[in-house]
Formats: C-alpha cells, structure tokens, sequence
C-alpha cells in the first residue's frame, strides 16, 4: 500500500514539475511544511511561500525534457510515508531528496523535504 501511496503521489509531483506549473507543484506541500537545507531550514507557514518559490524556480528547469523518480519508502507510519527519491533529467541522475509525507484532509503532502547528496562519480 506504501508504495502506491509513493507512486501515485511523485507520479502527479513529476507531472506537475514537467508542466512548470507553479500552482500545481505548491499544491503538493504541506502546511506547515520544513525545507531542511544544509546550512538553511526554511519554516513554511503559508501556502503562498511554496507557491513563490517554485514560481520563480521553474526556469532553472528550462532544458529538461522529461524526469523520472526513483522511489524507495524507508519509512512508514499511519500517517506519514518516508521516500527517498532520486530525480532522473533526461537519464541522467541529476537530484535526491527524502520526502516525508503526510496523510492530511486534502490528500498526501510534503511535509518535509531534505536535500541528499548525489554519490561521486
């Protein structure tokens, strides 16, 4: 049941960030929500946060084509799915996260995001 809670839910993230559509990309996170940053963690306490950061972060995405997540869940609760999630720009591995997922009211959100470094090649 986990991983198809992980599976439909970065498939719907994936299509929304192929789309560059902002709306549709904020609207998979939670609030609150904690962006854990190495060095930065970044408390969201609107919606509207999330909304105008991937507002104007969609452009750095310009040249990918097409993404593919490669999901693992590490961790499950009742209530919340652990996943760490490697991002695939047009077949090259190119970031890794841990989401951690929240069953709220209106679905399952991102609750936390943690940037993972990408292995040395």
């Amino acid at each position: 049941m986990t991983d198809t809670i992980a599976d439909t839910f970065f498939a719907t993230y994936r299509r929304a960030l192929l789309d560059r559509d902002a709306q549709a990309i904020a609207d998979h996170y939670a609030v609150p929500a904690l962006i854990e940053f190495p060095g930065q963690a970044i408390a969201v306490t609107d919606a509207q946060q999330t909304l105008d950061f991937f507002a104007s972060a969609v452009g750095q995405y310009e040249g990918v084509h097409d993404t593919k997540a490669e999901i693992a869940v590490i961790a499950q609760t009742g209530h919340s799915v652990w996943a760490d999630v490697a991002w695939y720009d047009d077949g090259e591995r190119a970031e890794r996260f841990v989401y951690q997922l929240v069953d709220t009211d209106k679905g399952w959100k991102i609750a936390v995001l943690t940037p993972l470094e990408l292995p040395v090649s």
